[in-house]
């Protein structure tokens, strides 16, 4: 048996810039070079934020560079006290080295979207070539990189005159550590205009070189006219309620200059505009800053209805009735913000709720108090959402309490509720569902087709969950409630012991099983611990043997196409005749007749239902698989796993 060394030579000690390059989806997102980009329009953002700059340039360069220039401070240039090496190369060579982590008072940065020090210098691991120039103290500065590495050491070149301050970064992405080189222009237009609106009296511009395309933002009336922009014809219920307010330097406890600025809309009816900001970098998984905004929105519509009795006996407002129909645009200013992960998606600093949420809520009950018709307009509105879900309720407390569930119309149920014996099949299709009805064995075996692919469940909160219409039908058909891992489940509702997924046998149908078997195991863990959940196995071919001597006409099913070629090497060594057997393939269930389909995939007897398990050596190492393979934020992670897992895979072409 081989064996693999592992001694002191194994470990490896990654210096520098190399660990980024090694594994850049630890570091930035990987579908195209927008991030590495953003890295640097949010390091001239910061600029401004901090009260320096005025202007944020960015051009498209025909050679596929982007270059991104501000009238700020520029990159200080002189030597390190203790590094011994110009500051603007440790900038740029060096992880966790900026001017970001100085929060004390006089800091470069009291309030930025930086943290973790690694931005820039990613982008430079990430691109062929780096050009920084800098003008700063009445001289030009200029220093060059190529693959993370200084190849121009810094320089002072002409004089320039005292006022003319900033830095222009002109950047070469590596395409070989994106999926697409491509820039997507909707997201980086998207990004830019946003600090415009963000960054009040800040010019932000885009120059294509290409197509010779300049566009230029500038918001005087910030989030108020980009919100209104955003909503279009959209009907208010009331109008726009906004404001912004920063903790003063006796405040105990926030410190100062925290707060935040708002504007809110509540809507009648379509889609919501919701964008959520912390220190000027785009948090669109939100975060504890827009739960402190719900918060604040709920805690004062609830204090001013009570205050007017406006709410009904028995009714009970919970914050989803204020804010279902919310829209905002949320820009926070936070000292040290934890962010999840270095994307920064995602908010995770918890006093952000109470700060945010304390400042809304007291605007807000102003606001309401001075404008008492458009809060009692705003209450009727939460009081009737409150209403609908208190209906919506009682009617699934009364199914189970008369004991008679009312369950989804495309179920074809079995006569039996004896569970040992009960299967429920998740079909694949409406054409193929009609297979397995008129296949099926009525007394034990129920059908529920499923239109087409089912949401990817692994990332979507349990509250949500039943906004799909296929999950809502499972999860009624099986009569098991949605749960977490750990949770003590009630399985005592369960209708059919085995559970069965049926899809074809091709790659369409396997993506609709990793779906469904996402769903059980993200919500509905206990049904796979208990051995619930099973895979039914389809056929691929069909051989159909003639008659040869006593030996009647058959039938052989085979599931791949190894069992198929198995099956021509037996045929042969029986000593058939090469070529008489004919060879039909499946395209789908919905191909199979009623009885083909009992044969081969219903009957108990003949059938082929691989059991789910966990895979080994456990459940942890399986969620991490899956979270892996089916989460949003993974994709760099993926496309790593299959460079070095893709040739193990069987691809039907």
């Amino acid at each position: 048996m081989a064996t693999t060394r592992y001694d002191e030579a194994s470990i490896r000690v990654l210096k520098g810039l190399e660990p980024v390059r090694q594994r850049p989806g630890m570091y930035t997102r990987t579908d195209n070079p927008l991030h590495i980009l953003q890295e640097v329009i949010d390091n001239a953002a910061d600029e401004a934020l901090a009260g320096f700059s005025r202007q944020i340039q960015v051009t498209l360069h025909s050679d596929a560079s982007v270059s991104i220039e501000d009238d700020g401070r520029g990159i200080p240039v002189g030597m390190h006290p203790e590094e011994h090496a110009p500051v603007i190369e440790l900038v740029f060579t060096r992880l966790h080295a900026g001017g970001k982590f100085d929060k004390a008072a006089g800091g470069a940065y009291a309030f930025s979207g930086g943290l973790h020090g690694v931005g820039v210098s990613v982008t430079n691991a990430l691109s062929t070539r780096m050009e920084v120039t800098v003008w700063r103290e009445g001289h030009e500065h200029r220093i060059v990189f190529a693959g993370g590495e200084v190849i121009e050491p810094l320089e002072q070149r002409a004089a320039v005159g005292r006022r003319r301050t900033g830095t222009c970064v002109r950047v070469w992405p590596d395409p070989r550590y994106f999926d697409s080189a491509h820039l997507p222009m909707g997201d980086l237009v998207h990004a830019l205009r946003s600090k415009a609106v963000l960054l009040s009296g800040t010019r932000v511009s885009l120059h294509i070189e290409k197509t010779g395309e300049t566009r230029e933002w500038h918001y005087e009336s910030g989030l108020r006219g980009y919100l209104t922009e955003s909503l279009g014809e959209a009907d208010c219920i009331v109008p726009l309620f906004e404001g912004e307010q920063y903790a003063d330097e006796d405040d105990e406890h926030f410190a100062q200059g925290e707060g935040a600025q708002w504007v809110v809309a509540w809507t009648l009816d379509g889609s919501v505009v919701r964008e959520s900001y912390v220190n000027l970098i785009a948090t669109t998984a939100g975060g504890t800053h827009e739960a402190g905004l719900r918060d604040g929105l709920f805690n004062a519509v609830k204090s001013f209805a009570e205050l007017h009795n406006l709410i009904p006996k028995g009714v009970k407002l919970v914050p989803d009735d204020v804010f279902a129909r919310v829209n905002f645009i949320l820009s926070a200013k936070v000292l040290d913000p934890q962010f999840q992960g270095q994307i920064k998606e995602r908010l995770n600093s918890r006093d952000a709720v109470r700060l945010v949420g304390n400042f809304v809520r007291n605007a807000l009950e102003l606001w309401l108090h001075a404008h008492v018709e458009f809060g009692k307009r705003l209450a009727e509105v939460a009081i009737s959402q409150a209403q609908a879900r208190n209906r919506a309720a009682k009617k699934v407390e009364k199914r189970k309490g008369s004991g008679v569930a009312i369950l989804p119309g495309k179920l074809t149920d079995c006569e039996s509720s004896d569970v040992s014996r009960t299967e429920i099949f998740l079909v694949e299709g409406d054409s193929a569902g009609g297979s397995a009805k008129m296949g099926r064995d009525k007394e034990f075996q129920a059908i529920l087709p499923l239109r087409g692919k089912i949401l990817n469940a692994w990332e979507v909160d349990r509250d949500r969950l039943f906004a799909n219409n296929e999950i809502h039908d499972i999860s009624v058909a099986i009569g098991v409630d949605p749960h977490a891992a750990g949770d003590a489940a009630d399985l005592s509702g369960l209708r059919y012991g085995r559970i069965c997924i049926l899809s074809d046998a091709d790659v369409d149908g396997s993506h609709i099983q990793v779906l469904l078997l996402t769903l059980f195991l993200r919500h509905f863990p206990r049904l796979i611990e208990a051995g619930h959940i099973h895979v039914a196995r389809p056929p691929l071919f069909r051989v159909d043997v003639p008659a040869a001597g006593k030996r009647p006409a058959r039938k052989v099913y085979c599931l791949d196409q190894a069992e198929l070629d198995s099956i021509q090497d037996k045929l042969r060594a029986e000593g058939v005749r090469e070529g008489v057997w004919r060879i039909s393939r499946f395209k789908g269930l919905g191909e199979m007749s009623a009885e083909q389909l009992w044969d081969t995939t219903m009957n108990p007897d003949t059938r082929r239902l691989a059991p789910v398990r966990y895979g080994v050596p456990g459940t942890e190492n399986t969620r991490q698989m899956f979270n892996m393979l089916m989460g949003k934020g993974e994709a760099a992670q993926r496309r790593i796993w299959l460079e070095e897992k893709g040739n193990l895979a069987e691809i039907d072409i």
